[in-house]
């Protein structure tokens, strides 16, 4: 089969597919990363700027000397006391910072007392970094450091980082590694309805996916693809076969029209009417077959008008029944009525109704043996609807062949071949027909023989109130 359009592979799809999903997701991933991150330094920061605790040690200390020794005096003990192996101070690198007093003069220089810089007033460098001194909320001093160093609350921010990305990275590969494995049960049946879907708009209508086990959303994804593409093959089979069968039924008409007509024109047959009236009859099948199929087709999209009014269904029975008596006395057929109820108001078309009836027993009429031949009739109640049977003594049809007969065009092989007369379209109004005005219609095989067909109505509203 050559496809008008380019099919890609599951292959291709599925890898494609695989691309942009693990695209998005390693997307996400960075992003919560980040978030996570952002969100935990600036946390950090925050609480920095608020909390003693997390400003510099050495400032800290500085602090506290000057709180308990009331001033800045004997401040180069402090430094001696801080870099004694067995100090209780934290260890602090003093030999790379200037200590000022609040006016800005040196009080230490970089650990020692004893320098041409003590006791003088430092300018320091504008891009030199230094830390406050403050003490009941006055500043009393200032830390300058030689070396821009990394803040304090960033080293704590970092310190505190480093596990949370380390941690943040094992979870993002495994994230990742799992979002693969479940990536693929997603993406492997997307691929395939993606690919089948492009096939069936290729016009290939026999594409099927393979149903795996399952009650998940895919799996029923896939099941309804299938059912689709059924429903759409099934469509283009019935549309050909519409075509074929219109052909059939419009090419024996014509060729005995075309063969009376040419043998008039030719001398064969006088210019009589009993060499026209053959010809007209055709005309009469062709003008039936059409308005046929004009009817079937609007009922099938619901655009035929129906006249909607309370119609009582014994009295639609009766008068149709009395058009068909005298064909059925022709024949030799018995037709036998029997009302379960006296009185049937449904709500429906009364012209479209009394022509659902005929259809079904001209439909019996002609398919039923001339010998002992009986069509029975039925109404009866059943909960809210009325139902109507009319079933004949023929011999019926084989099991397979019954979920057809409602079919357009469709006739039994055997005892109901064209020779026998009609087009296969009667029973196929019917449906339409019924079905359109809110009704049911059947088909089945008689306990008694032969072929019963059934349609029911609801009860008309105003009835089912009155009772």
């Amino acid at each position: 089969m050559n496809n008008p359009l380019k099919v890609e592979s599951i292959k291709s799809i599925r890898s494609r597919l695989l691309r942009i999903v693990l695209r998005a997701f390693a997307i996400v991933v960075v992003i919560t990363i980040i978030s996570i991150l952002g969100i935990t330094i600036y946390e950090i920061n925050n609480s920095a700027r608020q909390n003693p605790f997390y400003r510099s040690p050495s400032t800290m200390l500085l602090e506290a000397f000057y709180v308990g020794n009331g001033g800045w005096n004997n401040v180069d003990k402090l430094v001696q006391e801080a870099q004694k192996p067995d100090s209780q101070y934290p260890a602090q690198d003093w030999n790379n910072s200037l200590i000022l007093d609040a006016n800005d003069t040196v009080i230490l220089d970089h650990g020692r007392t004893n320098t041409p810089l003590v006791g003088t007033v430092y300018k320091p460098d504008p891009n030199q970094p230094r830390n406050e001194i403050r003490v009941n909320g006055q500043i009393v001093g200032w830390l300058v450091n030689d070396v821009k160093e990394i803040p304090h609350p960033l080293r704590l921010t970092i310190s505190f980082i480093n596990p949370i990305a380390e941690i943040s990275v094992v979870l993002a590969v495994f994230s990742v590694i799992i979002g693969i494995l479940l990536t693929r049960r997603v993406v492997n049946p997307v691929s395939e309805v993606m690919a089948a879907a492009e096939r069936v708009a290729a016009g290939d209508l026999s594409t099927r996916i393979k149903i795996k086990k399952g009650n998940d959303d895919l799996s029923i994804l896939v099941e309804h693809f299938n059912a689709m593409t059924e429903a759409l093959e099934r469509n283009d089979f019935e549309r050909r076969q519409l075509l074929a069968d219109v052909a059939h039924e419009l090419r024996t008409p014509l060729s005995v029209l075309r063969g009376r007509l040419e043998g008039v024109v030719d001398g064969i047959y006088p210019a009589n009417e009993s060499s026209i009236a053959p010809a007209l009859e055709e005309t009469y099948l062709l003008e039936r077959l059409v308005e046929d199929l004009r009817l079937l087709t609007l009922a099938e999209n619901r655009q035929l008008h129906f006249e909607l009014h309370t119609v009582d269904l014994v009295q639609s029975l009766e008068r149709t029944i009395a058009i068909f008596t005298p064909q059925a006395q022709d024949k030799g057929i018995e037709i036998n009525f029997k009302a379960e109820v006296q009185q049937a108001n449904v709500r429906v078309d009364p012209q479209r109704l009394e022509q659902v009836i005929g259809n079904i027993i001209d439909n019996a009429l002609r398919y039923v043996s001339a010998e002992h031949g009986q069509v029975n009739i039925q109404i009866s109640q059943q909960d809210q609807d009325y139902w109507v049977s009319i079933a004949d003594n023929g011999t019926g049809l084989p099991a397979g062949e019954i979920d057809h007969i409602f079919d357009r065009f469709w006739r039994s092989e055997k005892s109901r071949a064209r020779a026998a007369g009609g087009a296969g379209l009667g029973l196929a109004i019917v449906k339409q027909l019924v079905e359109a005005q809110g009704g049911r219609v059947g088909a089945e095989n008689a306990s008694t023989g032969g072929l019963k067909i059934w349609f029911a109505f609801p009860r008309s509203q105003q009835e089912a109130e009155n009772n």
